[in-house]
């Protein structure tokens, strides 16, 4: 009768750590375009030019900072499936 019970207990501390592991660990799925640059499945920081293209072809939200290296406040958000131009930005930034 152990068993029934060391099975459940195991299914539970699996269920447990599926639910508390941090889903942005990993990068995007799909690219995030910058001027003519492609990023496959992008994670972290990306600076650009002002006036560059941006477009958000990933499973998750870039958002576009004043300032390079993603400082400063974020100016705009670009939603998966969007596209803009970074007019007033420095870098990007999707996690």
């Amino acid at each position: 009768m152990r068993r029934p019970s060391t099975l459940l207990g195991s299914l539970a501390a699996a269920a447990l750590l599926a639910v508390t592991v941090p889903v942005s660990a990993h990068a995007a799925n799909g690219t995030l375009v910058i001027d003519d640059r492609t990023i496959h499945n992008p994670h972290g920081c990306y600076n650009n030019d002002q006036d560059a293209g941006i477009t958000n072809n990933t499973n998750r939200t870039a958002k576009l900072y004043e300032d390079i290296d993603c400082k400063g406040d974020v100016a705009e958000t670009v939603e998966p499936g969007q596209e803009t131009i970074a007019d007033r930005t420095n870098s990007v930034r999707i996690d």
